[in-house]
């Protein structure tokens, strides 16, 4: 064809009748086969990144909110549990805020010392806290928990859902049927309300004042009902 490219105009213009139509569908095909590549890639990128562990996807957690006396006391044994990422120590079950530590002790509000507990449902159960739960207090005592007495003191699993009061219900039948205790199980299961964080000088008591900690959870017989009880101090 190049051949005509110093003939008339007529043979040029025929020249790039010819070109165009013989060229067209190639080029039409290139550029479908560019497009449906980038599609392929695409697709494969995805699929990749599917396929990819989550590294900076934070794992979901839950929180589980328990009252068992003094909360300096219950706290220790959830840090050590396998699964729980944190802990804080705080007052649940009233209706004022900012309640502080002052005017919960007065006794003249519903709330009470407890923990609030963060934790991955993928390595410890809501069970298994209850499970925790349980050692660390005196199911039977409905006054307060041992020598700490008052409504403060009193001890409760606040559940945020109908699936963790039936877990709370079933473990406290369980614990009620397996004859550890002679007299009834009387600790209640209420529903949560809000939960507010306690000054910072009682978060993690135990670790700031381990003298005075100790001294007080052995003054309040807390560590020889749970040696009596479950054969050492859980």
């Amino acid at each position: 064809m190049r051949s005509f490219a110093y003939g008339s105009a007529g043979a040029r213009d025929q020249v790039k009748m010819e070109f165009s139509s013989n060229d067209r569908p190639a080029i039409v095909s290139k550029i479908d086969d560019m497009k449906y590549a980038r599609v392929l890639i695409a697709a494969f990128l995805v699929l990749v990144v599917d396929l990819l562990p989550a590294q900076n996807s934070p794992a979901p957690t839950k929180t589980a909110v328990f009252a068992g006396g003094c909360f300096w006391c219950i706290q220790p044994a959830f840090d050590k549990a396998a699964g729980v990422i944190k802990t804080t120590v705080g007052y649940c079950g009233g209706t004022e805020a900012n309640p502080t530590y002052e005017l919960v002790g007065s006794e003249k509000t519903n709330y009470r010392e407890s923990i609030q507990i963060v934790y991955d449902p993928g390595k410890i159960s809501y069970e298994q806290l209850l499970d925790v739960y349980w050692k660390q207090i005196d199911p039977t005592q409905s006054d307060g928990q041992f020598t700490d007495t008052g409504p403060s003191y009193r001890a409760a699993v606040f559940y945020s859902n109908d699936e963790e009061k039936k877990i709370a219900e079933m473990s406290k039948e369980k614990l009620a049927r397996s004859g550890k205790f002679k007299k009834p199980i009387v600790t209640e299961i209420l529903p949560a309300m809000k939960f507010w964080p306690a000054e910072d000088y009682h978060q993690k008591y135990y670790l700031q004042n381990p003298e005075h900690f100790e001294a007080f959870e052995h003054g309040s017989g807390r560590v020889s009902f749970q040696e009596r009880n479950w054969g050492e101090k859980p």
